[in-house]
């Protein structure tokens, strides 16, 4: 399809949406804006197998039942939320209020309904969603504040969202799996969680080109899904090699959202 064909049927598909649709400014992220739709979409998809019932019951993360992870990522899109609209009206919204207040807003999400926290999560999802398609290219490149009150890059909310939703989809424990994931976030995420993990180990995905192995150390071999398991404490099935003793353990969520 050529650029002009393109470009004719994204405005045909336009006309017939009509005036009230949203759409994303040019400059927008749209890489990272797709990984956290699709991640949004996954995570949807575990919740609605997920029966009533089960939502009491523990999830992978220790100490955490279902509903506590799903309260999580539903109050971690209305944050993120909150940071996109400051920068898009000019209001003074924190991430969080306090840390004592975020703590009593997850207390209490973990103790709702199922039928609430599934409402919790679709609606939080679709308020980001529209956040971030009202954002002009210039309130792109602004920031708004983060958890601690440190300015936080709107241009990076995107990237912190897709982590949330496909690692926490996992940890529902009711059929999300990392080799889910696509393939350009299985890559970010094994660099990134690499560096943070700290593991002196080198590093090498058996199913992706390039160098046999990135890092010093120890040589740990497996697929990129696998390897991203075991670096986000989830896990070390399948893999191979002089497994360091540094192994990472599964944190608690990461409250970038």
């Amino acid at each position: 399809m050529t650029g002009s064909t393109e470009a004719d049927a994204r405005a045909a598909l336009r006309a017939r949406q009509g005036p009230g649709a949203r759409y994303d400014a040019p400059l927008a992220p749209a890489c990272e804006l797709a990984l956290a739709r699709r991640g949004t979409a996954y995570f949807a998809r575990v919740l609605n197998g997920l029966p009533d019932e089960a939502f009491a019951a523990p999830s992978r993360l220790p100490g955490w039942t279902r509903a506590r992870v799903i309260a999580h990522v539903g109050y971690g899109a209305r944050a993120l939320a909150r940071v996109v609209e400051s920068v898009r009206t000019g209001a003074d919204l924190p991430m969080y209020e306090s840390e004592a207040a975020r703590a009593s807003e997850l207390d209490l999400g973990a103790s709702l309904p199922p039928r609430a926290l599934r409402n919790l999560f679709r609606h939080a999802a679709v308020h980001l969603d529209v956040e971030w398609r009202d954002l002009s290219d210039a309130g792109w490149d602004g920031s708004g504040r983060g958890r601690d009150g440190a300015p936080l890059a709107v241009r990076a909310t995107p990237w912190l969202r897709a982590r949330e939703v496909w690692l926490h989809a996992v940890d529902l424990d009711g059929g999300g799996a990392v080799r889910d994931f696509p393939p350009d976030l299985l890559d970010r995420l094994l660099a990134e969680l690499a560096a943070e993990a700290g593991v002196k180990a080198a590093l090498a995905p058996t199913d992706r080109p390039g160098p046999p192995a990135t890092g010093a150390g120890p040589k740990v071999s497996g697929r990129a899904a696998d390897l991203v398991r075991w670096l986000s404490g989830r896990g070390m099935e399948r893999l191979s090699g002089d497994l360091p003793d540094d192994l990472p353990t599964l944190p608690l969520p990461r409250d970038d959202g």
